[in-house]
């Protein structure tokens, strides 16, 4: 257990005064790193001027309007409304709600080891019933595929609200799309007047190499959601659709979704903050470099597979008894790596945007080092 003192870019400082490279980035959120100064000026300009006022559209806040200004212009002509909530899985939650709402549909598809959040609806998607069983009865109408599997999509029907699909699958372990599968979810949507919801929440905001995944892999979803690195640390999330389909909720009922905190200003200012760092400083471009280098450095015996997008990777170990060695060594020597929920042969690397090809050399050295580590517990043994 980590006592944190401080954060400030690349680095978390415990109570001992300990030091860690931060190579997870509170599971991609801290893209931007620690306490990035455009981000906090950008927070303090904010609170000196307002905090919490009202939510519902009684009050115009500027925050709000200057983020989603800035977020659709980066975006397809046909994803120009911003709902903003307060996490990723409310954003899942408003994207349910508002497929089913446009479509009068009662099935939901979601593929099979994803993840999407913890709340009610947002947990239903998941497929792993052993984690399920404890809070049955689950919410109904929702089925599963299994990603990049394309002999399965014509369980994509007239009876389908929505699929939900992470663009990339984290928690499994990064798995990428294959064959243009994307595309052939995208086509088959068309095909059935089924909604494509594409959950950004992990791979949003540069992440992958393009500001949001599905620009990189050449598809625009109907709604898409956004969480985690949105905020620069603080909380916030947002589903984004075009306006038409946006409106729904304004009608039949009035209010369709609710939410207090929603667009907090304070957030809201962070976001944009965030955003416009990325932007105009190009960071989401120098992200493909910063992968290859990594892939050309992690190289060892007990590596099996270097999985990636971007600056979302897994570390595949050649035996599952290594994992938790690597992982707690590397934290011993001073970085600060995570599992996945899915996935007990790798370890996630997810570093801020901003770490450079040095701190990327002493990344390295430090994973290795523990791999060594991890290696000799065995050999020993034998």
């Amino acid at each position: 257990m980590l006592e944190v003192k401080e954060a400030s870019g690349m680095y978390i400082t415990d109570v001992n005064e300990k030091q860690y490279l931060d190579l997870n980035s509170g599971i991609s959120v801290s893209s931007l790193g620690h306490r990035h100064p455009n981000i906090v000026s950008a927070i303090e300009k904010q609170v000196n001027s307002y905090m919490h006022t009202m939510v519902y559209g009684e009050h115009l806040q500027s925050p709000q309007l200057h983020y989603a200004q800035l977020l659709t212009s980066y975006l397809d002509s046909s994803l120009d409304s911003v709902y903003f909530v307060n996490s990723g899985a409310e954003a899942i939650e408003g994207a349910m709600k508002l497929a089913k709402r446009a479509t009068g549909r009662p099935e939901i598809i979601a593929c099979r080891n994803a993840y999407h959040g913890s709340t009610q609806g947002a947990e239903a998607l998941r497929s792993d019933d052993d984690f399920l069983r404890a809070f049955l009865p689950g919410l109904p109408g929702i089925s599963h595929i299994d990603f990049n599997d394309q002999s399965q999509l014509h369980l994509i029907t007239e009876n389908t609200a929505a699929i939900i699909l992470e663009p990339v699958q984290a928690e499994i372990g990064v798995q990428t799309p294959k064959n243009d599968y994307l595309k052939a979810v995208r086509q088959r949507c068309n095909e059935t007047g089924t909604l494509m919801v594409l959950d950004e929440i992990q791979t949003g905001n540069g992440r992958t190499g393009a500001l949001f995944a599905h620009q990189k892999y050449d598809v625009v979803p109907d709604i898409m959601t956004i969480a985690k690195s949105m905020g620069g640390g603080l909380p916030i999330g947002a589903f984004v659709s075009n306006k038409e389909l946006m409106d729904l909720f304004t009608k039949k009922p009035m209010l369709g979704h609710i939410t207090t905190f929603g667009g907090n200003p304070v957030c809201c200012a962070s976001a944009h903050a965030v955003l416009k760092t990325i932007t105009d400083e190009k960071i989401h471009q120098e992200v493909l470099a910063k992968e290859e280098l990594f892939h050309s450095l992690l190289k060892h015996p007990i590596i099996k597979e270097v999985r990636s997008s971007g600056l979302m990777m897994a570390v595949e170990l050649t035996k599952r008894k290594y994992l938790k060695h690597v992982v707690s060594q590397t934290i011993e020597n001073g970085a600060l790596i995570d599992y996945f929920l899915f996935n007990d042969r790798s370890f996630r690397l997810a570093p801020p945007l901003i770490i450079s090809h040095d701190q990327i050399h002493e990344a390295a050295h430090k994973l290795l080092s523990a791999m060594d580590y991890a290696q000799k517990q065995y050999t020993k043994k034998s």
